[in-house]
């Protein structure tokens, strides 16, 4: 009886458990802790968003059990946005489903399709979910590159022909979590081909649409024609309206992939709140204006952050999208590995980051830093990052074992 159960066997341990737990112990000691690890967007939701919910709150008829799959004026305000932004059409009844957030909607639909035997094509690194949802469903995960390049494309020829049985589905996510690379529409067209003429599923994590700064605008992969046979794609009103704890997420693009995703569903929940549905159907159809300050915002930490760091001596990429740094680990640290360096970030600099092996053994040679501070901490943060890079600090930090914290 103490053996553990079967789907917890496959889960291995937390890698984001030892910096969280020295987080936690630091800040109970009263210790200033920046806390640039967890992808929790520190920015309330716009007045308007929170104005709508409190005004369906108010209405007695919707406390009662929701709509699983979404009420009908979300789905539709979700098609409007997809067809504005990407000039895709959407059927509102049969290819959206309203999620509690794009994380609880990549795990149910993985529950629908997969099973026993089955193989998943994952990025190394990416976000926990992309592998672990499937891994919780029974099927297999194997590794692919993580550019959106000819090397994915490479890598996913090769899994099919060498795979047994063939693979099911493949995962991307651009702009992407934890690397923030950006995918463009030439790939999406190339991946599409690719899977279409091998009955592949895509299942794409498009969490991130709205944080950009460059001149690539993300696109969908539903753009693509065609795409809707193969594809359901995801998205989210955590970033993209600093809506994180309220939960609202979006499954749309091919009818089958949504209706398995909708019957699981069924059987589980009960759909968001309605008046957090009716405000996110408010903030999808109402000013944009928000959109534009929080992309704004994001670009002007990226900017500060990746300047104080070349300041200090740690050269790290200047991302075009997402809300993060994956930022690779200094030279001389690099021996120690992306935990043990994320536990001696925190106990020397007072910073806190998330390690890359959480994302998958490929990210071990670097950290993942959240643009979740402000400007005047992200300085803070540069202080101690410059202290601790410029004095002797190359010795192990001691920390003690910890428990488990969500990594976002």
């Amino acid at each position: 009886m103490a053996e553990d159960f079967h789907r917890i066997r496959r889960l291995p341990p937390y890698v984001f458990a030892e910096v969280n737990a020295a987080k936690a112990r630091a800040r109970a000691s009263a210790e200033d802790v920046v806390d640039l690890g967890m992808g929790n967007p520190d920015s309330p939701t716009p007045p308007h968003i929170v104005a709508k919910m409190i005004e369906a709150v108010q209405d007695p008829r919707t406390h009662r059990y929701s709509m699983s799959k979404g009420i009908p004026g979300l789905r539709r305000a979700l098609a409007g946005y997809y067809d504005r932004r990407f000039g895709v059409r959407l059927d509102p009844e049969t290819e959206v489903v309203a999620t509690l957030g794009s994380k609880e909607g990549l795990a149910n639909l993985a529950q629908a399709i997969s099973s026993p035997g089955d193989t998943i094509l994952v990025p190394n690194p990416s976000y926990p979910i992309h592998q672990f949802g499937f891994i919780i469903a029974g099927a297999s995960v194997r590794s692919i590159p993580y550019t959106p390049d000819d090397e994915m494309l490479r890598a996913l020829d090769r899994a099919v022909r060498h795979s047994v049985p063939k693979p099911t589905a493949v995962i991307v996510n651009f702009p992407s979590n934890p690397t923030a690379l950006l995918a463009p529409l030439e790939f999406y067209r190339e991946l599409v081909a690719f899977c279409r003429r091998h009955d592949l599923f895509i299942l794409s994590d498009l969490a991130y649409a709205e944080l950009y700064f460059g001149e690539l605008v993300p696109p969908s992969v539903l753009q693509v024609p065609g795409a809707k046979e193969v594809t359901v794609e995801f998205t989210s009103m955590s970033k993209t309206y600093n809506m994180p704890g309220w939960r609202m997420g979006f499954a749309a693009g091919n009818p089958r992939l949504i209706a398995a995703l909708a019957r699981v569903k069924s059987y589980l929940d009960y759909g968001a709140f309605t008046p957090i549905q009716v405000a996110a159907a408010a903030a999808l159809n109402g000013p944009q204006d928000c959109v534009q300050e929080m992309r704004n915002l994001y670009r002007d930490r990226r900017d500060v952050l990746v300047k104080g760091l070349k300041a200090a001596g740690w050269d790290v990429p200047s991302p075009e999208g997402s809300m993060f740094l994956w930022a690779p680990i200094p030279e001389r640290f690099r021996q120690l590995g992306s935990v043990e360096f994320s536990k001696l970030l925190l106990a020397r600099a007072k910073v806190a980051v998330a390690p890359g092996l959480g994302f998958g053994e490929h990210g071990d040679a670097h950290v993942r830093i959240a643009l979740v501070e402000n400007n005047h901490r992200i300085r803070q943060a540069l202080r101690g990052i410059r202290a601790f890079l410029q004095g002797d600090n190359a010795g192990p930090a001691i920390v003690p074992d910890a428990m488990a914290v969500d990594a976002g």
